[in-house]
């Protein structure tokens, strides 16, 4: 179907000669390459790319292969971020060598992928995915919905562009010559910031449902128009989303949210009826004023933290998005007559169980999230216990929960400001802090003055050692596990490590 679509898009004429696959590959290819796309060459320092942007793994990368004999460009977002004027982050390369021949030319290298094999050449600490031509195939094993399930059939670079998604990413750069190659008119639609995919849209969503949430993914990061033949099918298609491994949409939906545009992201998703797919309770969390706020205000702040260069916390990300219905099912169990703290782990286990049907989040994230949301109940309290949960490992990320929440309006300014000063303030000023804990800030009652040594809570008869009736005791025991930190806390006086990186 793609063939005939790009037969008839094309109109059937002369591409430029492409060399011959070797006659390793030529036994593994599909049916030839349609003689529609015509290459156009331009110099890369033409279009504004600068050579020092480009990473110098990938640089060596390309060097090395064609040294070799093969030809070897950097794709996808490198190419396209560095022609729109951004920072390129991402370098992967694609290359007629295949994945053994790839593995060959490096020392360190290994093969990866069943569905798709690629190659990781890793040079320090970064690692270049590494890629070999794909041929277009009318025969491909896939699902019973139309997803691929396998693709190594290696091709040319004219069959490569073809099964790319999107034109302005279909664009090859040699580093090395500094040439831009573009078979697919990648450059034009770049200057026109139009996204278009290639082939008949219906149809390559079918091959890989992921591509639908590259779409909202590329048009709010990119601040692009997206053809409509490009966006019309995805409503109708949306539902393909489920039969997408959920550790594959994990993956995807992390880019996303570390996009940069998380919130117009997340609109989209919305907006377009994916999000039924990934995120099953973010209608009932949207609905909600407190919750639409929260979410807002959270991505938001993602958003900029991105934009500044500086890291985010993906479990920080998730706790965000599905805090509104742990606190809700919280409270309405504390208001049932539960205890807070097994009232809270409850909520948490049945949010988390609800979601994992659809989105596998990490274990490690799943660790995280738990311990922010843990984290509040002894947040809002305060006092005496204010010293400890400063030394929890996950203080800075149940902190910066917090300021989030107070934010949003859900908790009161002063709560906030209290935090603020006793995180920020020295010896004397937390003392002083501790004295008028923040509980009181938020109430108009008085404290309650500590009775005299002697005077028992219970009257004469108390049992020696009993808590003095003014001391506030935590709903359930200091000794009962889900009551600890998870992780050994620092020394006595200590403070949250200084290298924890703010959420």
């Amino acid at each position: 179907m793609i063939v005939a679509f790009i037969r008839k898009l094309f109109g059937g004429g002369t591409a430029d000669p492409v060399p011959a696959a070797s006659p390793a590959r030529q036994r593994t290819r599909g049916p030839a390459a349609p003689a529609g796309p015509k290459l156009r060459t331009y110099k890369g320092a033409e279009l504004g790319i600068r050579p020092d942007q480009i990473s110098q793994a990938a640089f060596r990368t390309c060097e090395i292969l064609q040294r070799a004999g093969y030809k070897a460009f950097v794709v996808g977002g490198g190419v396209r971020d560095s022609l729109l004027g951004f920072v390129p982050k991402d370098f992967d390369v694609a290359t007629d060598a295949t994945p053994e021949q790839v593995q060959a030319s490096f020392r360190r290298a290994r093969i990866i992928g069943r569905r798709f094999k690629i190659v990781h050449v890793m040079f320090g600490r970064e690692t270049i995915e590494t890629s070999t031509f794909r041929a277009l195939q009318a025969d491909a094993e896939t699902d019973e919905h139309g997803r691929v399930l396998r693709d190594n059939v290696f091709g040319t670079q004219q069959e490569d562009a073809l099964r790319r998604d999107f034109t302005v990413n279909a664009l090859y750069y040699d580093p090395v010559a500094d040439q831009v190659l573009d078979w697919l008119g990648g450059v034009e639609d770049l200057k026109a910031r139009t996204l278009r995919m290639i082939g008949d849209p219906a149809t390559r969503y079918r091959e890989d449902p992921v591509r639908m949430l590259r779409t909202v993914r590329f048009a709010a990061k990119l601040d692009f128009h997206v053809d409509p033949a490009t966006l019309a099918p995805i409503r109708d298609l949306a539902d393909l989303i489920e039969n997408v491994p959920s550790a594959r949409l994990f993956d995807e939906m992390l880019k996303l949210l570390e996009s940069g545009h998380a919130l117009a992201c997340v609109r989209r998703l919305r907006a377009e009826g994916l999000h039924h797919g990934l995120l099953p309770l973010l209608d009932v969390i949207l609905e909600q004023p407190h919750g639409e706020r929260f979410i807002e205000v959270a991505l938001g702040n993602t958003d900029a933290r991105v934009r500044a260069g500086k890291s985010v916390s993906p479990g920080f990300l998730f706790a965000t998005l599905l805090w509104q219905l742990v606190s809700d099912r919280w409270q309405a169990r504390k208001a049932a007559g539960e205890h807070s703290i097994p009232a809270l782990m409850e909520a948490m286990d049945s949010v988390l169980d609800e979601q994992a049907s659809k989105l596998a989040i990490q274990r490690r994230f799943i660790a995280d999230m738990r311990e922010i949301w843990g984290l509040q109940p002894r947040l809002e309290k305060g006092g005496r216990g204010a010293l400890r949960a400063m030394e929890h490992l996950r203080f800075r990320a149940g902190y910066d929960f917090l300021l989030l929440r107070v934010e949003a309006g859900e908790l009161p300014e002063e709560l906030g400001r209290w935090w603020t000063e006793f995180v920020e303030g020295d010896a004397a000023t937390r003392e002083r802090l501790l004295e008028a804990r923040p509980g009181e800030a938020r109430t108009s009652t008085k404290r309650r003055r500590r009775r005299r040594s002697g005077r028992r809570a219970g009257g004469e008869g108390a049992a020696e050692g009993a808590p003095d009736a003014g001391n506030d005791t935590p709903e359930v025991p200091e000794d009962d596990p889900r009551w600890r930190d998870p992780l050994p806390p620092h020394a006595s006086g200590g403070s949250p490590r200084s290298g924890e990186p703010p959420a």
